[in-house]
């Protein structure tokens, strides 16, 4: 991670979908330079819906995904010290067969929602709060990018729940560090934490620092300190509710 910013001009040649795509990735200060300069959204949500529904609506069409489903309810709901009863666990057997398509549906729906309130929010506190000057084109153009992470993460992830047979992310630090039983504080708190979420925050900082030509450090130790918080809240909550 790169402390200051050096502020580059846009690219002579405007860089097509496939380009920016796999520049964010790869060089994403010269390639969050070029989406700034020339903020088009439609082209890389197109691409990240196309690749997180189809890999979620496979899975659940299969017999695998669809058992993952129902355990990942019974766990999650035990979780919280609210176990599901068995109507609704025969309800909820019945419907597993539509998951897939609540899933396309409910993707569909959420990515560009949670990208407005995303972009919503920066620019609040870039344009509104610190005084800078971008069009809230830019900020939501470099956060349709950054969700290009976003689709990496369900890429990776998709295969090896399949093969895991379960929905859990294999990016989360208890995934990476299966040190602590499953019902302790420690082990809550690593689930609530993904490796691709933190790469996907610290390359969001590094899009709005190149956009408001500010260091990307500061903006990315804000974005982790306030995710760390929230899998702190959730973990807390878990364990107060489960009686731990």
């Amino acid at each position: 991670m790169v402390d200051t910013l050096s502020p580059q001009s846009a690219s002579p040649q405007p860089r097509g979908l496939a380009r920016r795509v796999f520049g964010v990735l790869t060089s994403p200060r010269a390639t969050y330079a070029d989406v700034a300069a020339r903020p088009r959204s439609l082209g890389v949500f197109v691409v990240v819906l196309a690749i997180t529904i189809a890999s979620s609506t496979w899975l659940l069409s299969t017999e695998v995904g669809q058992k993952a489903l129902i355990d990942q309810q019974l766990q999650t709901a035990e979780a919280f010290g609210r176990p599901i009863p068995d109507a609704q666990y025969e309800q909820l057997k019945r419907f597993v067969g539509y998951s897939m398509y609540f899933a396309a549906v409910g993707q569909l729906i959420f990515l560009p929602l949670a990208a407005l309130a995303i972009a919503g929010v920066a620019f609040a506190i870039f344009n509104g709060g610190l005084g800078a000057d971008a069009a809230f084109k830019q900020v939501f153009a470099i956060v349709a990018f950054s969700g290009v992470l976003i689709g990496l993460k369900t890429l990776f992830s998709t295969p090896l729940n399949y093969a895991r047979e379960s929905l859990s992310s294999p990016a989360t630090l208890t995934a990476v560090l299966p040190f602590f039983e499953d019902n302790t504080f420690a082990a809550r708190l690593l689930g609530s934490i993904d490796l691709f979420y933190i790469w996907w925050m610290v390359n969001l900082a590094i899009g709005l620092g190149v956009l408001y030509k500010r260091r990307t450090a500061p903006i990315a130790t804000t974005f982790l300190l306030v995710y760390g918080a929230i899998a702190l809240t959730i973990a807390a909550v878990r364990s107060v509710l489960a009686g731990a």
